[in-house]
């Protein structure tokens, strides 16, 4: 909109349209270019936190995709950043009509925090890659605390020993129903419930008075069908003084 003031103190007031036609769009003064006859994505989310959830399951969500354009859009191939997200999207959305993209992260994945990020290529001129994420933090069902490998290393007369500390995080009681172990002549095993149904205490130690190595595992039976038992390893290496001071 334009005024020109006359001297004699009245004024015209004219309304200037300017405009000029660019690749057969027109163009505003402001330089802005109207919506082209293409495809336009359009991602009203494009990160999910799935919040504190327990760790080693399945986790899925699926994002919403809609074509605000004039032309198909075309999804042409998903890129996640790990081998561990499966994808299913609709391979192609109608003008003014809404796809689906669904991410999948595989259970073993699903550890401590977790952000697991996926690339979309599209045919969308103007956007032609779009990034999606999925995060969250996992917790175990059972925490095996400080961790699940316990070793020995030194003179076999000497006394050897670990303990291990079993914490619940299931909304039911907790109880463990017995163990096994492949090096039963080498190790000795007892298991206290210090806080019933809640945390257990497993004391680990060596009974083999031999210079030598051994490894072996002790499965540890529980009542939860999420984590059905539970697995420690043992890992010795005894030698005699003379191999520390010769």
């Amino acid at each position: 909109m334009l005024v020109i003031r006359i001297p004699n103190g009245s004024s015209i007031l004219l309304k200037i349209i300017i405009g000029c036609c660019l690749g057969g769009r027109l163009l505003t003064c402001g330089g802005l270019a109207s919506a082209g006859p293409g495809p336009q994505l359009v991602l009203p989310q494009t990160s999910y936190n799935f919040g504190e959830v327990y760790e080693d399951q399945p986790l899925s969500h699926t994002f919403e995709v809609r074509n605000a354009g004039k032309a198909s859009l075309v999804i042409e191939r998903l890129d996640p950043d790990c081998a561990c997200t499966l994808t299913d999207y609709d391979r192609r959305i109608a003008p003014g009509a809404v796809g689906k993209i669904t991410l999948t992260i595989e259970p073993y994945s699903v550890i401590h925090q977790f952000s697991k990020k996926t690339e979309v290529f599209t045919n969308d001129p103007q956007r032609p890659v779009a990034v999606l994420e999925l995060c969250g933090h996992a917790k175990p069902f059972i925490e095996i605390q400080p961790r699940h490998i316990i070793r020995f290393q030194g003179n076999p007369q000497e006394p050897h020993s670990a303990q291990v500390r079993l914490v619940s995080n299931l909304l039911t009681p907790l109880r463990l129903t017995g163990y096994s172990t492949d090096i039963a002549d080498k190790i000795n095993v007892t298991i206290e419930a210090l806080n019933p149904g809640k945390v257990f205490v497993v004391q680990v130690s060596n009974r083999y008075r031999q210079v030598g190595k051994y490894k072996g595992k002790i499965l540890i039976h529980t009542n939860s069908e999420q984590r059905p038992r539970l697995i420690l390893r043992v890992f010795a290496d005894l030698y005699p003084p003379s191999a520390i001071n010769p």
